[in-house]
């Protein structure tokens, strides 16, 4: 998601100047230059803590394939998205709380959390458990993974953003990965109308999650990235407590096994609280590009995560697949313009 920056946490308030460096001059005073030299050492020690957190992030995401498809198997949708963002507002709230200068001001953007909470919480985490339950993690998150060609092809019809033609081939490429990946190898499939309920599911997640970027471009505006998604995650829950309820939520919650929550505290403070302050924390740090360039890893790991934690098998239709995905999605973002 494309917006302004928040301002850093206090973690990582060192400042970063591609291209700066400090360099002994001879006659300098030694103090100054160790000074220099130190100043120069911290900031290296602060970007590679930062490259460590943004790999950290992507495990993260790549994981909750893996925890959404372990909950998907005892767990309804609604019920296990509405507890999911409990864990996740649990982890946010307290540091919008200590931000008093991130709350946001006016109805309007209380309305465009409200459309942020119906497209990237409440509908794509119906969709993502709803959808798990029959696809497999590694496969759900390959066509996930078709989220940032969406964006920029959405991005261009609504926001005048222009696409170089490596870019539309790019485009291209990464729909006809996600054929493969969602016909598992038989695209023909397609046409006939074989795909499974649960694949189409997982595809919905894409037009959730493409909607909630675009409406989130315009919320960035006026909000923090903080008090948007902290927001967002409670309007969601909101809309997600009544049909939780009608799932018998109430009922179910008494007999979780242990697993089950854990899961559900792994996909609210890892995959959204922790992935969402270490993400927009290294935009800040080192900038969206090479922040971005991290969000490559989400569909490997959650790939192998897959095999070894769930056994799934990597067949021939996955790896060709995730080789057209990821090569479309790079096509598409190197050869990206904007106005």
């Amino acid at each position: 998601m494309r917006g302004k920056a928040p301002p850093p946490f206090p973690a990582d308030t060192a400042a970063h100047a591609p291209g700066l460096e400090y360099r002994r001059i001879p006659g300098a005073v030694p103090g100054l230059a160790r000074a220099a030299e130190t100043g120069h050492n911290a900031r290296r020690e602060a970007d590679a803590m930062m490259y460590f957190k943004l790999a950290l992030t992507a495990l993260f995401w790549g994981g909750t394939f893996i925890a959404g498809r372990v909950l998907a198997r005892d767990t309804p949708p609604f019920t296990a998205a509405f507890l999911r963002f409990c864990f996740a507002l649990a982890a946010l709230a307290p540091i919008l709380v200590r931000r008093r200068d991130l709350w946001p001001k006016g109805a309007g953007n209380f309305a465009l959390a409200a459309m942020l909470g119906a497209t990237g919480v409440f509908g794509y985490n119906a969709l993502f458990f709803w959808g798990l339950k029959s696809v497999a993690a590694g496969r759900a998150a390959l066509i996930v993974a078709c989220n940032p060609v969406a964006i920029t092809v959405f991005s261009a019809l609504f926001f005048g953003e222009r696409l170089r033609l490596a870019a539309l081939a790019g485009v291209a490429v990464c729909l006809a990965g996600a054929a493969v990946v969602i016909s598992r190898g038989d695209p023909q499939t397609l046409l006939t109308g074989a795909v499974g309920p649960g694949e189409a599911a997982i595809f919905g997640c894409v037009a959730c999650w493409t909607s909630y970027t675009l409406i989130g471009k315009r919320a960035m505006e006026s909000m923090s990235p903080l008090a948007a998604v902290t927001l967002a995650c409670a309007l969601g829950a909101a809309f997600l407590l009544l049909p939780a309820l009608g799932e018998g939520m109430a009922g179910l919650m008494p007999g979780f096994s242990p697993r089950q929550w854990l899961a559900l505290a792994y996909l609210g403070v890892c995959g959204t609280a922790l992935g969402f302050i270490w993400y927009y924390q290294g935009i800040a740090a080192i900038g969206p590009a090479r922040s971005g360039v991290f969000i490559n890893l989400v569909p490997v790991s959650a790939v192998a995560m897959g095999g070894l934690m769930l056994g799934e098998k990597t067949d021939l239709s996955l790896v060709a697949g995730a080789a057209l995905v990821l090569g479309g999605v790079w096509l598409t973002n190197r050869f990206r313009k904007r106005m």
